[in-house]
Formats: C-alpha cells, structure tokens, sequence
C-alpha cells in the first residue's frame, strides 16, 4: 500500500517513535519526498522486516549526538587526517534499507564525495545517539557501513562490519591508537552539564597534552 500521511500529520512529540510495518520501499521514499527539509524526524526503513521506523529526538539527543561529531572532528585535525563530514545524511541501497545517521565521516574516501549532493558510496563512520529508539544494524550491514558508533545510556558501543555482521570492538578502526570507548562519554557527558564549548575546548587540551 501506498502512504497518504506525511511526518509532518503524524506530529510525532520529542522522544517518541512509531513504527509501520509492512511497508515497502516506495512507501519509504514517499516519506522521505514529503518531509521538510527542516523536519527534526529520522525516518529509516529496512526491507527485510518491511518497516518503516519515524523518531523525533529529545534535546538531550541532539546535544550529544553534536557533541560526539565534534569530539571526533577534534580527534581527526589533531591526528592532521583529512575527512568530509555530513550531518544529517540519508544513506540508501535501492529497495533494501536507508537510515539517516545522527552523524557520519567520509575518512579514506572523502575525496570521491567532495561536491556531490548525491551520494552513493558508503560512510566509513556513523554514530547514532540511541536515546529515544534502538539502532537497527541490520540496515547499516545491509548499507555497507564499515564503523558504527551508538551511544546509549552514557556508554559508547563500537561496532565494525565483518562478512558475517557487526562485531563489537573494544577499539575502533578509526581511531586504534585512542581509547575512545573510555574517554569519548566523559566529554559527551560534560558537554550536556557544563557547555559544549567547555567540553570540546577541555578535550582539545587533553590532546595536546598527550602529544
């Protein structure tokens, strides 16, 4: 069946999630076509479970997932690593999933996505912020993402992709040098109580403390 009801009817309030369920992948880009460009809904679709999944963030969500991308951001120019970064961004495989990351980084292949409004080429790093609704990895496994990050409940959770699915890691591809797992939750957290420019101005000391 076709959708005749748009993100903005649903009107869904801060923190909630509906899911609908036998969907197809014309009803995905239905939703996706009749959303505003400056709709705060996540809308991501999976065509294995034929569902489409519509969440509305809190402003504790938000933060932290800004506060995340920065702290990597900072991790990437002290380690003088060139990337593109996109927030939000939808990411699709034709007929099968497409998921919007709260963040993600184009590292090894920033350069083949330089000017394009149109994207097909997977991210090498999302992050969610699993604060409301819980992260699908299926989608990401069926979009080829190598690195996923979500953050939920004050910890953060590294998956990286193997041929039979993710794997959570106790170190991250990206950053192999760097306890992020330990040391990225703290700023997050302090961000949200104390500023994120304390936070980030914080982490940024600490780095070059290290070295």
């Amino acid at each position: 069946m076709m959708l005749t009801i748009s993100p903005e009817q649903i009107q869904l309030p801060p923190g909630s999630e509906v899911t609908l369920r036998y969907q197809t992948w014309a009803d995905y880009e239905t939703l996706l076509a009749s959303r505003r460009d400056d709709a705060a809904i996540k809308i991501r679709f999976n065509a294995h479970t034929q569902a489409i999944s519509l969440m509305a963030p809190l402003a504790g969500h938000g933060n932290r997932s800004r506060t995340l991308a920065d702290l990597v951001t900072a991790l990437l120019r002290h380690q003088n690593r060139d990337w593109h970064g996109f927030d939000p961004l939808t990411l699709k495989r034709l007929q099968a999933a497409g998921a919007e990351p709260d963040a993600c980084f184009y590292i090894e292949n920033w350069r083949a996505i330089l000017g394009k409004d149109r994207i097909d080429l997977a991210t090498d790093l999302a992050i969610e912020m699993d604060l409301t609704s819980l992260t699908d990895l299926e989608i990401y496994q069926t979009l080829a993402v190598p690195e996923v990050w979500i953050y939920r409940q004050e910890r953060l959770g590294v998956y990286g992709l193997t041929p039979t699915g993710y794997e959570d890691r106790l170190t991250s591809p990206t950053f192999p040098t760097v306890d992020v797992i330990t040391l990225l939750p703290a700023y997050v957290e302090r961000a949200w109580t104390a500023g994120s420019s304390v936070a980030l101005r914080e982490f940024e000391r600490f780095l070059n403390s290290e070295g």
